[in-house]
Order: structure tokens, then C-alpha cells, then sequence
């Protein structure tokens, strides 16, 4: 009987462990989340201007009916690494893109996470489960690559989320806020930012102005300036037209006023002596962007000729950049 008894009692155990293991899979709640890439696309640092995009996390729960399940989202530094929380960044080459991730559409709240150093948390999910135990919620995350980064070179720039980048844990709300729940039922789930930012240039200029003359018996000079904006080592080569006749010499454009014309040429120095054109490697300038805008002098001379009748002479130059 001695031995019946323990034999007995050692399977109730056993039976009591069983069912206890068979509550638990049937009473908790389980979660699946998704977080779409994070795209930039094009951009352009050397404009100077902010780049907004958006992604979207999506939950999808089960669990007892009529009860709520609380969603902790922590999103880390990624790949590219983050030295205070803001700004997070995106690698190239060695290079850093500046960027962050936000919880509002402001783009003021920066959405971080729990399990990092830093005092950026993430938001606050809560998914109401049905009558039949099931839920599911999106929630939008929005991005912003910064200005003021024109000395960023040119280049695809990404950082990977995954691991422990992405710690997402979830519980009943019972359980409290999510300092509380930590790390409970916590789940990864990876996406990728990315941003390619494009070589670009801008380009202005200036009028080049002769001013009044009696005469056309001495030589006149003039400067004007090109102004170009190329995004960090990014070759470019500036081309100057013929002008409204089309000269092939670009010491002999001409300015009208009806019929009548008056010589000019264009030049890259100050003493005149080189033209300043359109065929490449001849006579044309050529340089390599800054990320900052560049100045460069255009050298005008009006040539001694004869002296046409009184009035305003022009001609349009156009200003091509190739990069």
C-alpha cells in the first residue's frame, strides 16, 4: 500500500502540471507585429531643406474576450548608431545622414524605447480584443531627415533594425504600464530606413552690366558672377552658350538692338585671355561641389569697335552645369 500511495500521488503531480501548462497556452494573450521600411527615396542635402516620410506598425492580437492587451513598441538606435537618442543616423561610406524617428506628425516626440539609455520612450499601444479574443491596430511612424547636412556626400545611406533594436513586449493592461511589463512576450520585428541622397546642383547668375559709354573707341570691362550650390564631391562643369546669335567664338557674342550689334566676349580671368564657352575640356570650367554655395567670376570685355547708335544693347547667356 506504501507504494501505491506514492505512486499515486507522483501522478497526480504530474497531471496537475499538465493541466496548469494546458491554462496557460489557452488564457494568453499572443501578438504578431510588422513595422514597413522607413523610405526616403530621393533627397537632396545640398538644398538644405527637411525630407518627411512615413511607416506604419501594425498589431495584431488574441487573447480572452473583452480584455485589453498593452503594447510596448521599443525602437532602438538601428545600425547607424545614435549618440543621445536625437538625432539617429543613417551610414554611408563612412559617412553620417541625420535623421529621426517621431511619434506625432509634428515630429516633435521622438519615438524610442525602454530598453535604451536614453530618455526617449516609445508610445503607449493599447489593443481592445473582441468578444471572440481578437484585435489588431496600425500606428504611424513618422520620419524626418534634417537640414543643414550640405556637407553630406552624395550616396545610398541605411540603417538595419532588427534584435534588439526592435523589442516589442506586450501584456494585459492589468499587468501596468510598460516599465512594468519590461521585456514580457517581447518579440523583434526588422525594417530598414534608407535615403538616397542624389547628386544635384543649382545654379544662378547675375547681369553682367557694361554700362554707358559715348564710345566704342577703348575697350570696356565688366564682371558679373555665377552662383552654384553641388552637393559634396560632386564633379560638375559649367558651359556658357553662345548667346542670342549662337557664336561659335565665345569672344565674339553679340549684343543687339534691332539690327544693329555690338561685339563682346566672355572669359575665366581677369586678363581676358581665356574664353569662357561650351566645349568641354576647352573652354569651360570645371570644379567639384561643396555641399555650400560657390562664386565665380564671369570677365566681360566689350572690344574697340565701331560705334553704333545710341541705345540699350543685350544678348541672354545661358548657363548650363553638367554633373
Amino acid at each position: 500500500m506504501f507504494v501505491k500511495t506514492i505512486v499515486r500521488l507522483a501522478t497526480r503531480g504530474l497531471l496537475q502540471a499538465f493541466l496548469l501548462s494546458l491554462s496557460s497556452v489557452a488564457w494568453g494573450q499572443s501578438c504578431t507585429f510588422s513595422i514597413s521600411n522607413v523610405e526616403f527615396s530621393n533627397i537632396n542635402t545640398a538644398a538644405n531643406v527637411t525630407y518627411n516620410t512615413t511607416a506604419t506598425l501594425t498589431a495584431n492580437c488574441t487573447g480572452l474576450a473583452s480584455r485589453t492587451v498593452r503594447v510596448c513598441p521599443n525602437i532602438g538606435s538601428g545600425t547607424g548608431g545614435t549618440a543621445n537618442g536625437n538625432p539617429r543616423y543613417m551610414l554611408s561610406a563612412g559617412y553620417q545622414l541625420a535623421y529621426n524617428l517621431f511619434s506625432n506628425s509634428n515630429r516633435t516626440i521622438v519615438w524610442g524605447s525602454h530598453v535604451w539609455p536614453y530618455s526617449y520612450n516609445p508610445p503607449t499601444i493599447n489593443i481592445n480584443l473582441n468578444s471572440s479574443g481578437t484585435g489588431s491596430t496600425s500606428r504611424t511612424i513618422y520620419a524626418r531627415v534634417f537640414a543643414g547636412q550640405q556637407l553630406v556626400p552624395a550616396g545610398t545611406y541605411t540603417s538595419a533594425f532588427s534584435g534588439g533594436h526592435t523589442l516589442i513586449s506586450y501584456a494585459y493592461s492589468t499587468v501596468g504600464n510598460c516599465q512594468t511589463i519590461g521585456g514580457m512576450n517581447g518579440t523583434t520585428t526588422p525594417f530598414i530606413v534608407n535615403a538616397s541622397n542624389q547628386p544635384n546642383c543649382t545654379v544662378s547668375a547675375s547681369t553682367l552690366d557694361f554700362g554707358a559709354a559715348g564710345s566704342l573707341t577703348g575697350v570696356l570691362d565688366a564682371v558679373g558672377s555665377i552662383s552654384l550650390t553641388c552637393t559634396l564631391s560632386t564633379p560638375y562643369v559649367i558651359s556658357l552658350n553662345g548667346g542670342n546669335d549662337g557664336a561659335i567664338d565665345p569672344t565674339l557674342r553679340k549684343m543687339s538692338k534691332g539690327a544693329e550689334k555690338i561685339t563682346y566676349g566672355l572669359y575665366r580671368d581677369t586678363a581676358r585671355l581665356l574664353p569662357w564657352g561650351a566645349t568641354t575640356g576647352l573652354n569651360t570650367v570645371a570644379g567639384t561641389g561643396t555641399g555650400a554655395a560657390q562664386s565665380l567670376q564671369v570677365y566681360g570685355r566689350v572690344p574697340s569697335q565701331t560705334t553704333p547708335s545710341a541705345g540699350i544693347y543685350t544678348d541672354t547667356i545661358v548657363v548650363t552645369v553638367t554633373y
